[in-house]
């Protein structure tokens, strides 16, 4: 198991490189000067040349992208070159709100996915069967922005129960804060949980039809008892793979929901930054949403492990 771990963290960290320079040189090819931006069209060149020098603009790309990877390794990702606040702190205060989102939205998918894909399983062919799919395939082919905006319709003009955007803030209270982020999540776990529900589903079908099911089924189980006791910890691995795609999918693709509902979390902070062409913001949080995307998968890989002592062997 530790030579298993040991090989996903140096697969982790040769990834982590990797996107850094890619990040970095995608960022920096992007047509436009951000001190031009700054001082507007009529700026002088010497105002232009020092306010360059003071965001850290001339240097070389090797000495740029040196600086900027050293400062986060250290934990410095920088000065906003718009807001010429600490891009730590920017992030800190964006975080609490995008996290608890996917977070929110992630719980809701999975409470919901879980149950409607197993049942489907269990009565494959049946009437109840049709509908989930049926429920499914329309999730999945709803774009959620169009959902959100029929919920705040719904929900925050109609009946009122929502805020139809903004964010109360964590010192308002637990409760009014995930009450600000319930129809964010809500439309974010619709066609998340669509997805997971009918790859639970299809993979539970093809784990009732191996050998090992067979012979249980023999041996007297029933088909409830072999699905619940033998096939489902088996069908998890590829439902494994979908969740860790899903958070990092809501974590880091939630920019249009969060615009939206004017929430000021990640999403809409990298929207702002590139179209302030605030490259420091940019590359330093796209380059975090990286990182928990790499994270997320480093964890799947490992719950593989654990749902499947195989994969130890294997590796």
């Amino acid at each position: 198991m530790l030579r298993f771990v040991l090989k996903r963290l140096l697969s982790l960290v040769i990834s982590l490189a990797v996107a850094s320079v890619v990040i970095f040189l995608f960022v920096e090819v992007v047509p436009g000067d951000p001190a031009a931006y700054m001082l507007g069209m009529n700026a002088q060149e010497d105002t232009l040349a020092a306010l360059r020098e003071q965001l850290g603009l001339n240097g070389t790309l090797v000495e740029r992208y040196l600086s900027w990877i050293g400062g986060m390794l250290r934990g410095d990702f920088g000065t906003s070159y718009t807001y010429r606040t600490p891009v730590a702190e920017m992030i800190g205060e964006r975080i609490w709100i995008s996290l608890p989102l996917a977070v929110y939205a992630l719980t809701l998918s999975t409470l919901i996915a879980f149950p409607a894909g197993i049942w489907a399983a269990s009565k494959r062919g049946s009437l109840a069967d049709v509908l989930v799919m049926g429920f499914t395939q329309l999730g999945v082919a709803i774009p959620n922005f169009w959902f959100a905006m029929l919920m705040v319709l719904l929900f925050a003009i109609n009946l009122r129960w929502f805020s139809a955007g903004g964010f109360a803030g964590w010192d308002a209270g637990f409760l009014p804060a995930m009450k600000s982020l319930t129809l964010p999540a809500v439309a974010l776990a619709l066609p998340q949980a669509s997805i997971l529900a009918r790859v639970m589903r299809s993979s539970l079908l093809d784990t009732l039809g191996e050998d090992y099911i067979r012979t249980a089924r023999a041996k007297g189980l029933s088909r409830r008892q072999a699905l619940w006791r033998h096939a489902l910890r088996n069908a998890l691995i590829p439902v494994l793979t979908i969740i860790g795609l899903q958070f990092s999918f809501l974590l880091a693709g939630a920019i249009i929901i969060e615009n939206v509902f004017f929430l000021p979390g990640l999403g809409r902070m990298v929207f702002q930054s590139i179209a302030a062409r605030d490259l420091i913001v940019v590359e330093s949080v796209v380059m975090l949403l990286v990182f928990a995307v790499i994270l997320v998968n480093f964890l799947v890989d490992v719950a593989y492990a654990v749902v499947d002592p195989r994969l130890r062997v294997k590796a």
